[in-house]
């Protein structure tokens, strides 16, 4: 199955020559499910000719925001919407989450709350999954027809599922303690309260459940579809 890895943003230029830019890190996460992999950078206007050109798409993280003035934002989110229509899975991360909200007619925002940064649990319906977190927006409104599926007392609608169009998730799964570190050293001083750094470096050895996630984004692309 192809995954088409559609990457909004870059992973800071210090960090990627030993853990890799955000492509690398979502192979990472889904290695060993039988996924192939090729990257559109629509950050930097390159689109897919068509939402056929892969049997799924991934969304990634950004530090840009949803509702920036971004050339590529509109056109990406039309992608989206032709997905849907398309019925090809769309599954978003982060930023990803809350482009297909967007797209599809939720709200997103800068949340008043401030920052959720590094190792954080999520109610999965009954089943709490701890993933690193790295973000100050949020969907404050889900869209119509979204359900969501996973929250917390900071995050409501931290996971949303689009029956068997898309399934977006605002934590990080993909990414590493060691990239959060890096993160904090290299874009979070100045723009990330340092108490709330400091809670994240005191978790960064905590046990995730990235990989329980992987499990749900691929039995997710993996779904029969009509």
């Amino acid at each position: 199955m192809r995954i088409g890895i559609l990457q909004t943003g870059l992973a800071p230029e210090a960090l990627a020559p030993e853990m890799g830019d955000y492509p690398d890190m979502f192979a990472r996460l889904l290695d060993g499910h039988g996924f192939t992999f090729r990257t559109w950078k629509v950050v930097e206007g390159e689109f897919p000719a068509s939402v056929r050109d892969a049997d799924g798409w991934l969304i990634t993280g950004s530090r840009h925001g949803v509702y920036e003035d971004h050339p590529w934002i509109a056109p990406l989110e039309q992608f989206i919407r032709d997905s849907f229509t398309a019925r090809v899975p769309v599954v978003g991360i982060c930023f990803g989450h809350q482009i297909v909200a967007q797209a599809m007619g939720g709200k997103v925002e800068r949340y008043a709350g401030g920052w959720a940064v590094g190792a954080t649990d999520y109610d999965f319906g009954g089943e709490t999954l701890r993933l690193n977190a790295w973000h100050r927006d949020q969907v404050v409104q889900a869209p119509p027809g979204a359900t969501v599926i996973a929250s917390n007392d900071f995050c409501n609608n931290a996971a949303l599922l689009y029956d068997d169009r898309a399934l977006t998730v605002q934590a990080h799964p993909e990414f590493r303690p060691e990239f959060v570190d890096g993160l904090m050293k290299t874009r979070g001083k100045g723009l990330v309260p340092d108490e709330v750094m400091a809670e994240a470096a005191a978790r960064l050895d905590l046990a995730l459940q990235d990989k329980t996630m992987a499990g749900r984004i691929a039995a997710f692309f993996k779904e029969p579809r009509a």
